[in-house]
C-alpha cells in the first residue's frame, strides 16, 4: 500500500449537541442575503441569484476559542450568521426537498479582512485572502434538525463586549434556506460535511484586541470568541 508522503492533517470539525462531532468537508458562504447589508457595502439589494465564496474547512474555529488579530489588516470585521450544515448528498437539488439534504443549524462568524477585501475588489481581483484565512469561520455547536426542526424565522444578534451589533430576522433573508440550496447544488454537488454560511445583516463592523464578540440565534447555542493581539489561534 503506498504511504503519504507526510501525516494527513486532522479533520476540522464542528462539536454537535448531544456530542458528536460533524466533519467538515467545505465552507461555502452567500453573499449579501440581507437587503440592510447589501444597502450599507453599497450595492443594490433587488432580488438576483445568490452569490457564493468559500473558505477552507480548517479555517472553523469553535465557541469558546480566542483568535489572535490576524496578520495583514488594520480592519477585521465580524459577520454574524446563520450557518446550515449539509446532510445528505445532492446535485441540481429542488427547493422542495432541500430541507431533507440538512443535518442541522449552528450560529456562526464570517470574519473578514474589509481593507483587504476592498482592494480585491477595486482591482477585480478574488477575495480569498480577505474572507478564507485561519480562524476566519467561527462556528457554534451544531443544533440537528431532526431536535429543533428547521428555522425560518427567530431573532439573529451579535454583540461586542455586550453591546449590540447586529440585529434581524432571519425571515429578513432575501433568500431561504431551501433556495440557497438549490441555487448551490446547480453549481457544485453537496455532499455531507459541507457547511453553507448563509449571509450577514446589517451592522458589520471592526474588531480590536480585547473584544469579546458573540453571535446568538433564537433556539441555537452562541457563538463567541475574543480576539488576541496576535500568533496562531488558540482552542476554545
Amino acid at each position: 500500500m503506498t504511504e503519504f508522503a507526510f501525516a494527513p492533517p486532522p479533520v476540522p470539525f464542528v462539536p454537535v449537541a448531544g456530542g458528536r462531532r460533524f466533519a467538515v468537508r467545505r465552507i461555502f458562504c452567500v453573499g449579501r442575503n440581507y437587503a440592510d447589508h447589501a444597502r450599507e457595502m453599497g450595492h443594490d439589494p433587488e432580488r438576483e441569484p445568490p452569490f457564493f465564496f468559500c473558505k477552507p474547512a480548517d479555517a472553523v474555529l469553535h465557541d469558546g476559542a480566542t483568535l489572535p488579530y490576524p496578520q495583514g489588516t488594520q480592519e477585521l470585521h465580524h459577520e454574524g450568521e446563520l450557518v446550515v450544515a449539509i446532510g445528505g448528498a445532492g446535485r441540481n437539488i429542488d427547493t422542495g426537498s432541500a430541507l431533507g439534504h440538512v443535518f442541522g443549524y449552528a450560529a456562526g462568524n464570517d470574519l473578514t479582512r474589509r481593507d483587504l477585501q476592498a482592494r480585491a475588489k477595486a482591482l477585480g481581483r478574488p477575495w480569498d485572502m480577505a474572507k478564507g484565512f485561519d480562524g476566519s469561520a467561527l462556528i457554534g455547536e451544531i443544533s440537528p434538525a431532526e431536535r429543533i426542526g428547521h428555522p425560518a424565522r427567530g431573532r439573529i444578534t451579535l454583540s461586542v463586549n455586550g453591546a449590540p451589533r447586529q440585529e434581524a430576522d432571519l425571515a429578513d433573508q432575501i433568500w431561504s434556506v431551501p433556495e440557497i440550496i438549490a441555487h448551490l447544488s446547480a453549481l457544485v454537488a453537496l455532499a455531507p460535511g459541507d457547511l453553507v454560511m448563509t449571509g450577514t445583516p446589517a451592522g458589520v463592523g471592526a474588531l480590536v484586541p480585547g473584544d469579546l464578540c458573540r453571535t446568538q440565534i433564537e433556539g441555537l447555542a452562541p457563538a463567541e470568541l475574543r480576539i488576541g493581539e496576535g500568533g496562531p489561534p488558540q482552542a476554545g
